[in-house]
Protein backbone atom coordinates (compact mmCIF):
# COMPACT_ATOMS: atom_id res chain seq x y z
CA UNK A 1 0.00 0.00 0.00
CA UNK A 2 2.88 2.63 1.00
CA UNK A 3 4.58 1.73 -2.76
CA UNK A 4 1.43 2.52 -4.49
CA UNK A 5 1.34 5.77 -2.81
CA UNK A 6 4.58 6.87 -3.23
CA UNK A 7 4.47 5.54 -6.99
CA UNK A 8 1.50 7.60 -7.30
CA UNK A 9 2.77 10.71 -6.09
CA UNK A 10 5.95 9.85 -8.31
CA UNK A 11 4.19 9.98 -11.27
CA UNK A 12 2.29 13.06 -10.19
CA UNK A 13 6.02 15.16 -9.96
CA UNK A 14 6.94 13.95 -13.09
CA UNK A 15 4.05 14.92 -14.56
CA UNK A 16 4.59 18.56 -13.04
CA UNK A 17 8.40 18.25 -14.36
CA UNK A 18 7.59 18.40 -17.98
CA UNK A 19 4.68 21.20 -17.36
CA UNK A 20 6.41 24.38 -17.66
CA UNK A 21 3.41 26.32 -16.58
CA UNK A 22 3.69 25.24 -13.38
CA UNK A 23 6.45 27.15 -11.27
CA UNK A 24 7.69 28.51 -14.54
CA UNK A 25 9.85 30.82 -12.74
CA UNK A 26 11.69 27.69 -11.34
CA UNK A 27 13.77 26.32 -14.32
CA UNK A 28 16.95 24.05 -15.61
CA UNK A 29 18.73 22.47 -12.60
CA UNK A 30 17.20 24.30 -10.10
CA UNK A 31 13.57 22.74 -11.35
CA UNK A 32 15.50 18.90 -11.43
CA UNK A 33 16.40 19.88 -7.98
CA UNK A 34 13.34 21.28 -6.77
CA UNK A 35 11.11 18.55 -7.43
CA UNK A 36 13.63 16.17 -6.61
CA UNK A 37 13.37 17.45 -3.28
CA UNK A 38 9.50 16.98 -3.04
CA UNK A 39 9.87 13.33 -3.73
CA UNK A 40 12.22 13.19 -0.44
CA UNK A 41 9.56 15.30 1.56
CA UNK A 42 5.82 13.38 0.44
CA UNK A 43 7.82 10.31 0.54
CA UNK A 44 9.17 10.18 3.96
CA UNK A 45 7.35 11.37 7.22
CA UNK A 46 8.34 14.32 9.36
CA UNK A 47 8.38 12.27 12.42
CA UNK A 48 7.02 8.34 13.45
CA UNK A 49 6.33 8.14 17.37
CA UNK A 50 5.73 4.56 18.72
CA UNK A 51 5.49 3.39 22.06
CA UNK A 52 4.30 -0.02 24.40
CA UNK A 53 1.19 1.40 26.30
CA UNK A 54 1.16 -0.21 29.80
CA UNK A 55 -1.93 -1.28 30.81
CA UNK A 56 -3.38 -3.16 34.24
CA UNK A 57 -5.90 -5.28 32.78
CA UNK A 58 -9.43 -5.96 35.01
CA UNK A 59 -8.25 -9.41 35.71
CA UNK A 60 -5.03 -8.27 37.35
CA UNK A 61 -2.54 -9.06 34.13
CA UNK A 62 -0.30 -6.47 32.97
CA UNK A 63 -0.29 -5.86 29.00
CA UNK A 64 2.16 -3.28 26.72
CA UNK A 65 0.41 -2.56 24.19
CA UNK A 66 2.12 -1.34 20.74
CA UNK A 67 0.78 2.03 19.48
CA UNK A 68 1.76 4.87 17.19
CA UNK A 69 1.41 8.53 15.80
CA UNK A 70 2.71 9.10 13.10
CA UNK A 71 3.69 13.05 11.20
CA UNK A 72 3.79 12.73 7.86
CA UNK A 73 3.91 16.68 6.88
CA UNK A 74 2.85 20.51 8.33
CA UNK A 75 3.68 22.52 5.38
CA UNK A 76 -0.40 23.28 5.55
CA UNK A 77 -1.33 23.33 8.98
CA UNK A 78 -1.66 20.94 11.97
CA UNK A 79 -1.21 17.43 11.62
CA UNK A 80 -4.60 16.13 11.21
CA UNK A 81 -5.54 11.88 11.55
CA UNK A 82 -7.33 9.53 13.04
CA UNK A 83 -6.46 6.51 15.66
CA UNK A 84 -7.18 3.12 14.59
CA UNK A 85 -7.82 0.65 17.30
CA UNK A 86 -7.39 -2.46 15.16
CA UNK A 87 -5.40 -5.76 15.54
CA UNK A 88 -3.75 -5.75 11.92
CA UNK A 89 -2.19 -2.29 12.73
CA UNK A 90 1.27 -1.95 11.82
CA UNK A 91 3.68 1.01 11.23
CA UNK A 92 3.97 0.87 7.31
CA UNK A 93 -0.13 1.24 7.47
CA UNK A 94 -0.26 4.30 9.59
CA UNK A 95 3.05 5.82 7.66
CA UNK A 96 0.92 5.46 4.29
CA UNK A 97 -2.47 6.59 6.06
CA UNK A 98 -0.71 9.77 7.21
CA UNK A 99 0.20 10.31 3.74
CA UNK A 100 -2.83 10.07 2.39
CA UNK A 101 -4.72 12.46 4.71
CA UNK A 102 -1.15 14.83 3.67
CA UNK A 103 -2.85 14.43 0.24
CA UNK A 104 -6.30 14.33 0.90
CA UNK A 105 -6.21 17.89 3.21
CA UNK A 106 -4.36 19.23 0.14
CA UNK A 107 -6.87 18.09 -2.37
CA UNK A 108 -9.50 19.69 -0.36
CA UNK A 109 -7.92 22.99 0.59
CA UNK A 110 -8.73 22.19 4.27
CA UNK A 111 -5.76 24.07 6.52
CA UNK A 112 -4.03 20.43 8.01
CA UNK A 113 -1.03 18.40 7.58
CA UNK A 114 -1.49 15.04 7.55
CA UNK A 115 -1.01 12.44 10.38
CA UNK A 116 -2.24 9.27 11.79
CA UNK A 117 -2.41 6.85 14.76
CA UNK A 118 -2.87 3.66 15.86
CA UNK A 119 -3.04 0.98 18.59
CA UNK A 120 -2.75 -2.88 17.88
CA UNK A 121 -5.86 -4.06 19.47
CA UNK A 122 -8.86 -5.68 19.12
CA UNK A 123 -11.26 -3.54 20.89
CA UNK A 124 -13.77 -6.66 20.76
CA UNK A 125 -11.65 -7.92 23.35
CA UNK A 126 -11.44 -5.16 25.88
CA UNK A 127 -13.77 -4.46 28.61
CA UNK A 128 -14.91 -0.58 28.42
CA UNK A 129 -13.09 0.64 31.61
CA UNK A 130 -9.94 -1.38 29.95
CA UNK A 131 -10.54 0.67 26.55
CA UNK A 132 -11.06 4.08 28.69
CA UNK A 133 -7.18 3.50 30.12
CA UNK A 134 -5.73 2.40 26.86
CA UNK A 135 -7.08 5.83 25.22
CA UNK A 136 -6.16 7.84 28.44
CA UNK A 137 -2.63 6.25 28.28
CA UNK A 138 -2.14 6.61 24.86
CA UNK A 139 -2.61 10.61 25.39
CA UNK A 140 0.18 10.25 28.20
CA UNK A 141 2.42 8.87 26.10
CA UNK A 142 2.14 11.31 23.06
CA UNK A 143 1.08 14.38 25.00
CA UNK A 144 3.84 16.01 24.09
CA UNK A 145 3.32 16.13 20.70
CA UNK A 146 -0.84 16.23 20.75
CA UNK A 147 -2.65 19.61 20.67
CA UNK A 148 -4.47 21.77 18.47
CA UNK A 149 -1.94 23.70 16.63
CA UNK A 150 -0.09 20.61 16.39
CA UNK A 151 -1.21 17.60 15.72
CA UNK A 152 -5.25 16.62 15.66
CA UNK A 153 -6.69 13.25 16.32
CA UNK A 154 -9.79 11.76 15.19
CA UNK A 155 -11.84 8.60 15.52
CA UNK A 156 -11.01 5.76 13.13
CA UNK A 157 -11.60 2.20 12.57
CA UNK A 158 -12.16 0.70 16.24
CA UNK A 159 -12.52 4.56 17.68
CA UNK A 160 -15.32 7.02 17.84
CA UNK A 161 -16.60 9.85 19.84
CA UNK A 162 -16.35 7.74 23.06
CA UNK A 163 -12.48 7.55 22.84
CA UNK A 164 -12.17 10.81 21.53
CA UNK A 165 -13.83 12.13 24.71
CA UNK A 166 -11.90 10.30 27.30
CA UNK A 167 -8.57 11.31 25.23
CA UNK A 168 -9.61 15.19 25.03
CA UNK A 169 -10.28 15.02 29.12
CA UNK A 170 -6.76 13.26 29.99
CA UNK A 171 -5.51 16.05 27.73
CA UNK A 172 -7.21 18.57 29.19
CA UNK A 173 -5.50 17.02 32.76
CA UNK A 174 -1.94 16.91 31.47
CA UNK A 175 -2.23 20.24 30.01
CA UNK A 176 -3.94 22.66 32.91
CA UNK A 177 -4.78 26.40 31.24
CA UNK A 178 -4.18 25.59 27.75
CA UNK A 179 -6.83 25.45 25.07
CA UNK A 180 -7.99 21.98 24.54
CA UNK A 181 -11.27 21.49 22.58
CA UNK A 182 -9.49 21.69 19.82
CA UNK A 183 -6.78 18.85 20.99
CA UNK A 184 -9.37 16.25 19.27
CA UNK A 185 -12.36 16.16 16.63
CA UNK A 186 -14.86 13.66 16.41
CA UNK A 187 -15.64 14.10 20.23
CA UNK A 188 -19.94 13.87 21.04
CA UNK A 189 -21.83 17.57 20.93
CA UNK A 190 -22.21 17.69 24.54
CA UNK A 191 -18.27 17.62 24.72
CA UNK A 192 -17.52 19.95 21.94
CA UNK A 193 -17.94 17.89 18.96
CA UNK A 194 -19.72 19.18 15.37
CA UNK A 195 -23.59 17.85 15.03
CA UNK A 196 -22.67 15.48 11.66
CA UNK A 197 -19.51 14.53 12.17
CA UNK A 198 -20.57 10.20 12.81
CA UNK A 199 -22.09 10.83 9.67
CA UNK A 200 -19.94 12.99 7.70
CA UNK A 201 -17.54 10.15 5.72
CA UNK A 202 -20.73 8.32 4.80
CA UNK A 203 -22.51 11.30 3.19
CA UNK A 204 -19.39 12.70 1.60
CA UNK A 205 -19.05 9.38 0.08
CA UNK A 206 -22.43 9.23 -1.23
CA UNK A 207 -22.53 12.95 -2.72
CA UNK A 208 -19.18 12.46 -4.59
CA UNK A 209 -20.79 9.63 -7.16
CA UNK A 210 -24.16 11.76 -6.96
CA UNK A 211 -22.68 14.86 -7.80
CA UNK A 212 -20.44 12.24 -10.66
CA UNK A 213 -23.57 10.78 -12.24
CA UNK A 214 -25.86 13.16 -11.56
CA UNK A 215 -24.95 16.58 -11.29
CA UNK A 216 -22.23 17.18 -13.04
CA UNK A 217 -23.24 15.12 -16.28
CA UNK A 218 -26.11 17.00 -16.21
CA UNK A 219 -24.65 20.44 -16.58
CA UNK A 220 -21.55 18.70 -18.91
CA UNK A 221 -23.66 16.81 -20.93
CA UNK A 222 -22.44 18.31 -24.36
CA UNK A 223 -18.92 18.48 -23.34
CA UNK A 224 -19.01 14.77 -22.53
CA UNK A 225 -20.54 13.41 -26.09
CA UNK A 226 -17.95 15.56 -27.60
CA UNK A 227 -15.03 13.91 -25.84
CA UNK A 228 -13.51 10.47 -26.87
CA UNK A 229 -12.83 9.73 -23.47
CA UNK A 230 -13.32 6.38 -21.95
CA UNK A 231 -14.33 7.36 -18.62
CA UNK A 232 -16.91 9.68 -20.31
CA UNK A 233 -18.70 7.49 -22.23
CA UNK A 234 -19.08 5.29 -18.81
CA UNK A 235 -20.59 8.31 -16.60
CA UNK A 236 -23.24 8.75 -19.84
CA UNK A 237 -24.41 5.15 -19.50
CA UNK A 238 -26.02 5.86 -16.17
CA UNK A 239 -27.90 8.76 -16.97
CA UNK A 240 -31.70 8.51 -16.83
CA UNK A 241 -32.31 5.27 -15.26
CA UNK A 242 -32.14 3.11 -12.61
CA UNK A 243 -28.84 2.06 -10.68
CA UNK A 244 -27.99 -0.88 -8.54
CA UNK A 245 -25.57 -0.54 -5.63
CA UNK A 246 -23.91 -2.90 -3.54
CA UNK A 247 -21.70 -1.95 -0.48
CA UNK A 248 -19.26 -3.39 0.78
CA UNK A 249 -18.78 -2.94 5.07
CA UNK A 250 -21.64 -1.89 7.27
CA UNK A 251 -20.15 0.65 9.55
CA UNK A 252 -19.85 4.24 10.20
CA UNK A 253 -19.16 4.61 6.65
CA UNK A 254 -21.06 2.08 4.56
CA UNK A 255 -24.47 2.22 6.88
CA UNK A 256 -24.30 6.24 6.65
CA UNK A 257 -23.59 5.84 2.25
CA UNK A 258 -25.86 2.92 1.74
CA UNK A 259 -28.62 4.93 3.44
CA UNK A 260 -27.93 7.84 1.28
CA UNK A 261 -28.18 6.21 -1.40
CA UNK A 262 -31.71 4.54 0.00
CA UNK A 263 -33.30 7.56 0.20
CA UNK A 264 -32.05 10.04 -2.40
CA UNK A 265 -33.95 11.86 -4.91
CA UNK A 266 -31.21 12.50 -7.22
CA UNK A 267 -31.19 9.15 -8.66
CA UNK A 268 -32.93 5.81 -9.26
CA UNK A 269 -30.99 3.98 -6.80
CA UNK A 270 -31.95 0.31 -5.40
CA UNK A 271 -29.36 -1.41 -2.94
CA UNK A 272 -29.67 -4.94 -3.89
CA UNK A 273 -26.26 -6.06 -1.41
CA UNK A 274 -24.66 -4.91 1.98
CA UNK A 275 -22.01 -6.41 3.55
CA UNK A 276 -19.95 -6.58 6.85
CA UNK A 277 -17.54 -8.94 7.99
CA UNK A 278 -19.87 -12.16 8.53
CA UNK A 279 -22.52 -11.64 5.81
CA UNK A 280 -23.17 -10.41 2.67
CA UNK A 281 -26.74 -9.85 2.28
CA UNK A 282 -28.44 -9.39 -1.01
CA UNK A 283 -32.15 -8.77 -3.17
CA UNK A 284 -32.09 -7.67 -6.44
CA UNK A 285 -35.39 -5.97 -5.52
CA UNK A 286 -33.63 -4.01 -3.16
CA UNK A 287 -33.03 -4.18 0.80
CA UNK A 288 -34.41 -2.66 3.22
CA UNK A 289 -31.41 -0.62 4.73
CA UNK A 290 -33.21 1.84 7.72
CA UNK A 291 -34.56 -1.83 9.10
CA UNK A 292 -30.80 -3.25 8.78
CA UNK A 293 -29.33 -0.10 10.15
CA UNK A 294 -31.84 -0.28 13.08
CA UNK A 295 -30.97 -4.07 13.52
CA UNK A 296 -26.62 -3.17 13.76
CA UNK A 297 -27.77 -0.65 16.31
CA UNK A 298 -29.04 -2.90 18.66
CA UNK A 299 -26.59 -5.78 17.91
CA UNK A 300 -22.70 -4.22 18.30
CA UNK A 301 -22.86 -3.20 14.51
CA UNK A 302 -23.10 -6.57 13.20
CA UNK A 303 -25.77 -7.66 10.15
CA UNK A 304 -28.35 -10.45 10.43
CA UNK A 305 -26.47 -13.44 9.82
CA UNK A 306 -29.60 -16.13 9.98
CA UNK A 307 -32.83 -16.50 8.46
CA UNK A 308 -34.39 -15.86 11.93
CA UNK A 309 -32.94 -12.60 12.19
CA UNK A 310 -33.79 -11.58 9.45
CA UNK A 311 -37.97 -12.92 9.96
CA UNK A 312 -37.52 -10.89 12.65
CA UNK A 313 -37.41 -7.99 11.34
CA UNK A 314 -39.28 -8.65 8.13
CA UNK A 315 -36.38 -7.78 6.03
CA UNK A 316 -35.90 -10.20 2.74
CA UNK A 317 -32.80 -11.02 1.79
CA UNK A 318 -30.60 -13.78 0.52
CA UNK A 319 -27.76 -14.71 2.65
CA UNK A 320 -24.24 -15.11 0.85
CA UNK A 321 -20.38 -15.41 2.03
CA UNK A 322 -19.28 -11.65 3.06
CA UNK A 323 -16.78 -11.74 -0.04
CA UNK A 324 -19.91 -12.21 -2.82
CA UNK A 325 -20.34 -8.35 -2.18
CA UNK A 326 -17.19 -7.69 -4.64
CA UNK A 327 -18.28 -9.88 -7.36
CA UNK A 328 -22.13 -9.07 -8.04
CA UNK A 329 -23.34 -7.50 -11.40
CA UNK A 330 -24.08 -4.38 -10.16
CA UNK A 331 -23.53 -0.73 -11.59
CA UNK A 332 -21.94 0.84 -8.41
CA UNK A 333 -19.66 -0.68 -5.64
CA UNK A 334 -18.94 1.16 -2.93
CA UNK A 335 -16.10 -0.13 -0.71
CA UNK A 336 -15.84 1.15 2.85
CA UNK A 337 -14.23 -2.09 4.62
CA UNK A 338 -10.81 -2.83 4.36
CA UNK A 339 -7.60 -1.67 1.99
CA UNK A 340 -6.83 -4.35 -0.46
CA UNK A 341 -9.91 -5.83 -0.78
CA UNK A 342 -10.07 -5.74 -4.99
CA UNK A 343 -6.30 -7.19 -6.10
CA UNK A 344 -4.75 -8.86 -8.78
CA UNK A 345 -6.16 -12.06 -7.66
CA UNK A 346 -10.33 -11.41 -7.84
CA UNK A 347 -10.27 -8.32 -9.80
CA UNK A 348 -11.76 -10.27 -12.70
CA UNK A 349 -14.51 -10.82 -11.01
CA UNK A 350 -15.52 -7.61 -10.19
CA UNK A 351 -18.46 -6.95 -12.49
CA UNK A 352 -19.19 -2.69 -11.40
CA UNK A 353 -18.68 -0.08 -13.34
CA UNK A 354 -18.25 2.52 -11.08
CA UNK A 355 -16.19 1.54 -7.40
CA UNK A 356 -16.38 4.33 -4.56
CA UNK A 357 -13.40 4.29 -2.18
CA UNK A 358 -14.82 4.76 1.04
CA UNK A 359 -12.44 2.81 2.65
CA UNK A 360 -8.38 4.18 2.16
CA UNK A 361 -7.10 2.17 -0.32
CA UNK A 362 -9.41 -0.78 -1.13
CA UNK A 363 -8.06 -1.44 -4.72
CA UNK A 364 -4.78 -2.27 -5.17
CA UNK A 365 -2.39 -0.75 -7.84
CA UNK A 366 -2.68 -3.31 -10.15
CA UNK A 367 -6.40 -4.01 -9.71
CA UNK A 368 -6.72 0.12 -10.92
CA UNK A 369 -4.86 -0.10 -13.54
CA UNK A 370 -7.31 -3.45 -15.06
CA UNK A 371 -10.08 -1.31 -14.35
CA UNK A 372 -9.21 1.70 -15.29
CA UNK A 373 -8.58 0.47 -18.43
CA UNK A 374 -11.66 -1.41 -19.15
CA UNK A 375 -13.38 2.10 -18.73
CA UNK A 376 -14.43 1.05 -14.98
CA UNK A 377 -14.79 4.80 -13.22
CA UNK A 378 -12.81 4.66 -9.86
CA UNK A 379 -13.40 7.52 -7.31
CA UNK A 380 -10.80 7.38 -4.98
CA UNK A 381 -10.29 7.60 -1.39
CA UNK A 382 -8.30 10.77 -1.68
CA UNK A 383 -11.43 12.58 -2.90
CA UNK A 384 -14.58 10.36 -2.14
CA UNK A 385 -13.84 9.80 1.85
CA UNK A 386 -12.63 13.22 2.91
CA UNK A 387 -16.11 13.96 4.68
CA UNK A 388 -14.75 13.09 7.89
CA UNK A 389 -11.72 15.69 8.36
CA UNK A 390 -13.22 18.10 6.35
CA UNK A 391 -16.66 18.15 9.40
CA UNK A 392 -13.16 17.61 11.79
CA UNK A 393 -11.92 21.11 10.25
CA UNK A 394 -15.65 22.41 10.84
CA UNK A 395 -15.34 20.98 14.38
CA UNK A 396 -11.81 22.64 14.94
CA UNK A 397 -13.22 25.83 13.98
CA UNK A 398 -16.33 25.50 16.08
CA UNK A 399 -14.76 24.87 19.04
CA UNK A 400 -11.80 28.21 18.23
CA UNK A 401 -15.03 30.51 17.78
CA UNK A 402 -17.00 28.28 20.95
CA UNK A 403 -20.00 29.03 18.07
CA UNK A 404 -21.71 26.09 16.90
CA UNK A 405 -23.28 24.86 12.97
CA UNK A 406 -26.34 23.64 13.09
CA UNK A 407 -26.38 20.07 11.80
CA UNK A 408 -27.85 21.64 7.94
CA UNK A 409 -25.14 24.19 8.24
CA UNK A 410 -22.39 21.58 8.37
CA UNK A 411 -23.78 19.47 5.37
CA UNK A 412 -24.08 22.38 3.64
CA UNK A 413 -20.86 23.25 3.86
CA UNK A 414 -19.56 19.67 3.50
CA UNK A 415 -21.39 19.65 0.03
CA UNK A 416 -19.71 22.92 -0.57
CA UNK A 417 -16.18 22.02 0.19
CA UNK A 418 -16.40 18.44 -1.63
CA UNK A 419 -18.46 20.37 -4.35
CA UNK A 420 -15.57 22.67 -4.91
CA UNK A 421 -12.93 20.09 -5.30
CA UNK A 422 -14.92 17.77 -8.09
CA UNK A 423 -15.41 21.19 -9.95
CA UNK A 424 -11.50 21.38 -10.04
CA UNK A 425 -11.16 17.91 -11.04
CA UNK A 426 -13.69 16.00 -12.89
CA UNK A 427 -13.38 18.17 -15.95
CA UNK A 428 -9.45 17.22 -16.07
CA UNK A 429 -10.62 13.54 -15.41
CA UNK A 430 -12.50 13.87 -18.40
CA UNK A 431 -10.65 16.05 -20.68
CA UNK A 432 -7.71 13.72 -20.49
CA UNK A 433 -6.80 10.31 -20.29
CA UNK A 434 -5.69 9.86 -16.75
CA UNK A 435 -7.84 7.99 -13.90
CA UNK A 436 -9.47 10.40 -11.42
CA UNK A 437 -6.87 8.92 -8.82
CA UNK A 438 -4.18 10.29 -10.86
CA UNK A 439 -5.64 14.07 -11.09
CA UNK A 440 -6.90 14.57 -7.70
CA UNK A 441 -3.10 13.26 -6.60
CA UNK A 442 -1.60 15.95 -9.43
CA UNK A 443 -3.63 18.84 -7.54
CA UNK A 444 -2.46 17.78 -3.89
CA UNK A 445 0.77 17.81 -5.43
CA UNK A 446 0.56 21.04 -7.17
CA UNK A 447 -0.59 22.63 -3.96
CA UNK A 448 1.89 21.13 -1.89
CA UNK A 449 4.52 21.63 -4.38
CA UNK A 450 3.52 25.48 -4.60
CA UNK A 451 3.45 25.73 -0.70
CA UNK A 452 6.74 24.40 0.21
CA UNK A 453 8.22 26.18 -3.08
CA UNK A 454 7.05 29.42 -1.47
CA UNK A 455 8.37 28.65 2.75
CA UNK A 456 11.77 27.85 0.79
CA UNK A 457 11.94 24.31 1.46
CA UNK A 458 12.80 23.29 -1.72
CA UNK A 459 16.38 24.08 -2.11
Amino acid sequence: MISQTRAIVQQSLDALLEDQSFLPEVTGETRKKAFTSMTSILSTPNHIHKSFLRILLENGKVERIPAFRVQHNNALGPYKGGIRFHEMVNEEEVVNLASLMTLKNALHDVPFGGGKGGIIINPRDYSEKELNLISRKYVQYFSDVLGPDKDIPAPDMGSGEREMDWMMAEYKSIQPGLPYRGSFTGKSVVNGGSLGRREATGKGVFFTFRYLVHDFVRDQKGFLQKTDNVFAKTALGFENRPLTIAVQGFGNVGSVAALEAHQSTHLQNKVVAVSDRNVTLYNADGLDIPALVEFTMKNKGDLPTTDEQLNDIEVTAEIQDREEVLYLDVDVLMLAALEDQVHKDNVEKVKAKIIVEGANAPVTTEADKHLSDNGVIIIPDILANAGGVIVSYFEWLQGRETQYYTEEQVFNHLYEKMKSTMDTVLPLFFGDPFPLRQNCYIHSVMKLSTVLYRQGKLY
